[in-house]
């Protein structure tokens, strides 16, 4: 029987991208990392890497590299597209983008009592799908689950984070500011300290919009 407090704490681990200010201790960081750290990978491989950073300057680069990413999602998003979506091209100029204050989903990085920078050992990825002629995804199933399981164990410490990619297209760029060597990924960007609200309660799609049975165009389960 799996403990009911395991499923409340997967069913109220939000996204938290507004913070009070309290402090996130290193001990309770070191908890946090420590046993997230047990996330599967493949192959057991472990190629995991994180940059815990507190100091504000650093974290203030970060947010202006993750504006050119934000004001292009805020602009996809006014003119009613999916924003970065691999299969449909953004219907926005570079102009309209440019004028976006993307301010808005940067300011985590910058109230939160410290940034991880999660990075992926790509000498150590399995990307199976890295000859398919589409977007590769699968190398991610050997980082998020550990990024998964940070966030579940901030939200069980009473603080919280959110799972961010917007810098990633300027990974040039952080490598160079952080001294991420060339064979590691920028995989996520993840502000944690103390939620101003915590969720009690997420919207998700119900289970029959999201699983069928045998196929994919099976009845639902």
């Amino acid at each position: 029987m799996v403990p009911t407090e395991l499923y409340d704490v997967m069913r109220t681990t939000g996204a938290v991208r507004q913070f009070t200010g309290e402090p996130l201790p290193d001990e309770v960081l070191d908890r946090i990392l420590d046993n997230a750290r047990f996330a599967p990978s493949g192959g057991n491989r472990q190629g995991v890497r994180v940059i815990a950073i507190r100091d504000i300057g650093t974290r203030e680069a970060l947010a202006d590299l993750t504006l050119p990413g934000a004001r292009r999602y805020l602009a996809q998003v006014a003119n009613g597209e999916a924003p970065w979506n691999p299969l449909a091209p953004a219907g926005v100029d570079a102009a309209t983008i440019a004028a976006v204050d993307g301010s808005p989903m940067t300011s985590a990085l910058l109230s939160a009592d410290v940034v991880l920078v999660v990075c992926l050992d790509l000498g150590v990825a399995a990307a199976f799908d890295q000859d398919l002629e589409r977007v590769g995804v699968v190398s991610g199933a050997s980082i998020y689950p550990f990024v998964w399981n940070v966030l579940l164990a901030a939200r069980n410490e009473g603080f919280g984070g959110v799972l961010t990619t917007m810098v990633v297209p300027e990974e040039s760029a952080v490598r160079a500011l952080l001294g991420v060597p060339d064979r590691f990924a920028v995989a996520a960007v993840v502000p944690l300290g103390k939620p101003v609200h915590q969720v009690s309660k997420l919207k998700r799609k119900p289970l029959r919009d999201m699983v069928t049975r045998e196929r994919f165009d099976g009845a639902a389960f």
